[in-house]
């Protein structure tokens, strides 16, 4: 397995990171702390291409593959998650039209949200659903050439600025199907914005669906088919969050080598200090084994050969070295760490979500666990 760069993809890396110093990191904090959805950076990324990467070149993408996907990710939640996971949400609705949409509905939607000139907002999530589709109360009552859906979701990100949302909903035979909706439909109601412990300026919202009526021909694939095209699109979801996990928890050692290397403790400085050189080392390496982890998940993915239980293991995996990471360099950083004063502490509570998010960890340790029993 080769995980060299192709000239193509560190143009790519080289781009984020660019990208992240000059445009995300000046306003990171003020994205955090106003809660506000970052619009401009969004167009931003749209015009480098970001959300494209792994996009076939017929729906306007660069097709160079989830590697590509990953390494930008990466880069840019090293600066900001909030605005680096706008990539990976957008791409639910990007997988699951590319998966599963017909040619019509690919050319409707598909490069308006390559180009980031539009998103997609995704939503199964329901106050008791958890990962159950056995548990969506949402219904899609056939009626002539629509359907009719009502129910209520939450936790669905970037609906107040998405031109489309895919909705799941029971139809009549009391199957999951997906289906692709207007927001600006009658009785579509994006209700207020949730106040976040981090992730902030995500524009997570409720939503609320009145008697909506979609055209028939907005079911996404087949009736019934609904938990395929979740499971396809979380998949892609879940490899984004690792790749946001790496990047969140290279900051954090990046942040934590600077202040060591700067601060002296009877006059040397702090990486002198064995307990120190420990810590690091251990960031270090934790980094290092979830960022191949992600690589070989990406790799795995552009190969055709990606499974849940490499999505499971990945997002897992590199969600926990986030947490461990960060919470590694707050100890480094002692109190300094804990105010606002230092960009740490968004750290600390934006690598929380990375483990609830598309199904929480103890999800993904069944997922692999059943995988395995199963072999």
């Amino acid at each position: 397995m080769d995980f060299d760069y192709s000239d193509a993809e560190k143009d790519v890396k080289s781009t984020a990171r660019e990208f992240a110093a000059t445009k995300v990191r000046p306003l990171a904090r003020e994205i955090d702390e106003q809660n506000r959805f970052p619009r401009d950076l969004v167009t931003e990324m749209g015009r480098l291409g970001f959300f494209g990467l792994h996009m076939p070149e017929e729906h306007g993408g660069t097709a160079m593959g989830y590697k590509a996907y990953v390494l930008a990710i990466e880069e840019i939640c090293g600066a900001s998650m909030t605005v680096g996971a706008i990539i990976a949400i957008n791409a639910l609705a990007e997988e699951s039209l590319l998966r599963f949409g017909t040619d019509a509905q690919k050319q409707r939607y598909l490069p308006s949200l390559v180009a980031g000139e539009s998103l997609g907002a995704f939503a199964f999530t329901e106050g008791l659903t958890g990962s159950d589709p056995r548990a969506i109360t949402t219904t899609a009552t056939p009626d002539g050439d629509s359907y009719v859906i009502s129910g209520e979701k939450t936790f669905a990100s970037l609906a107040p600025s998405a031109s489309v949302a895919v909705i799941f909903a029971k139809d009549d035979t009391g199957k999951v199907s997906a289906f692709l909706v207007d927001p600006k439909s009658k009785g579509f109601v994006i209700e207020k914005e949730l106040e976040m412990l981090g992730f902030r300026g995500e524009d997570v919202c409720p939503l609320m669906l009145d008697h909506v009526r979609v055209p028939r021909a907005n079911l996404l694939g087949q009736p019934g088919q609904g938990y395929n095209v979740l499971l396809t699109a979380i998949n892609v979801g879940q490899l984004g969050i690792a790749a946001e996990s790496v990047g969140v928890a290279s900051a954090a050692l990046k942040m934590s080598l600077d202040y060591a290397r700067n601060r002296t403790v009877r006059e040397r400085p702090m990486t002198d200090l064995p307990t120190i050189q420990s810590l690091l080392g251990e960031m270090s390496a934790r980094t290092e084994a979830a960022r191949w982890l992600t690589y070989r998940a990406a790799d795995l993915k552009d190969k055709g050969r990606y499974s849940g239980k490499d999505a499971a293991t990945a997002k897992l995996f590199a969600s926990q070295v986030a947490h461990d990471v960060v919470d590694m360099a707050m100890q480094i950083h002692g109190s300094y760490g804990y105010t606002k004063e230092l960009d740490l502490e968004r750290l600390y509570r934006d690598a929380k979500s990375a483990q609830i998010a598309e199904a929480v960890s103890e999800v993904q340790r069944i997922i692999i666990g059943s995988s395995l029993a199963r072999e």
